[in-house]
């Protein structure tokens, strides 16, 4: 059923692993970024293994950002790195801020800018101080790095895919580039994009589900859907829903507004 690719074109680097499904399951959830909001991710699991049919296989597809901003990057790979819920198998996607985490552990003395973007917070979930490292040589940040974030954690950023493919739909982090066939994507695109994606239907014929441009409130658009809906300063984690019934969004919103009325 699966198909994984990467390939290096003439003159070209080697391109990041691809994912390519031949038919649907029975029902698809992707989550928008996590940025180390554990708990709302668990929470958002809780509510999908309610929600999705009781047959069939069934899919979660993590869009990136597991890491920064939020206060548990270090837990959220822990936890990306279990079994997914009973029933389900779990795709997980590159982000940017996965690009960017991993370029501080291989350049340590060249990741000021990451720390900027929320790489405090992800350095804080290891237990380092982000005073400390910040003030630190570049080889004194390596060892630092080193010595708090496991061989697991760096095996599971190095090989995350860029693109899942379904016929009809296509899953990546930011979006893709408007008029370009998807097989031409370029990998920085697929996790970096706005515009034009964001203001330009990419004329290619299929539904492109994303996250990494936020929003308080999901974009329905009939070329694309957006799911980032701040997770880390809102609380809202969201999932888009694609099964032979339809689509839907499914969110921790409804049990936010329960804990508050309670």
């Amino acid at each position: 059923m699966w198909n994984i690719f990467g390939r290096a074109d003439a003159g070209r680097a080697v391109r990041l692993p691809r994912l390519h499904l031949n038919q649907l399951p029975s029902a698809v959830y992707a989550i928008g970024d996590v940025h180390g909001c554990l708990d709302e991710l668990k929470r958002l699991e809780h509510i999908i293994v309610a929600d999705a049919p009781i047959e069939g296989p069934k899919l979660i597809v993590m869009l990136g950002d597991y890491v920064d901003r939020g206060p548990q990057s270090a837990q959220v790979l822990d936890w990306l790195l279990r079994p997914a819920p009973s029933g389900f198998t779990r795709i997980c996607l590159r982000g940017n801020h996965e690009a960017m985490f991993l370029a501080a552990l291989e350049r340590p003395e060249r990741c000021d800018d990451w720390l900027t973007w929320g790489g405090e917070e992800t350095l804080q979930s290891y237990g380092l101080s982000t005073t400390d490292f910040a003030g630190a040589s570049g080889r004194q940040r390596g060892h630092m790095l080193q010595s708090v974030v496991p061989e697991e954690h760096r095996s599971f950023l190095r090989e995350l895919p860029t693109m899942l493919e379904m016929p009809g739909v296509v899953f990546v982090h930011a979006g893709i580039r408007p008029g370009i066939p998807l097989e031409r994507q370029v990998d920085r695109d697929l996790i970096w994009i706005r515009e034009p994606f964001l203001s330009e239907d990419h004329g290619l014929g299929v539904l492109v589900v994303h996250g990494h441009t936020p929003n308080e409130k999901p974009v329905v658009l009939d070329h694309r859907i957006g799911v980032d809906t701040l997770a880390y300063s809102t609380g809202v984690l969201t999932a888009f829903k694609l099964s032979p019934g339809g689509r839907s969004l499914v969110s921790t919103a409804s049990t936010r507004a329960a804990q508050a009325s309670e």
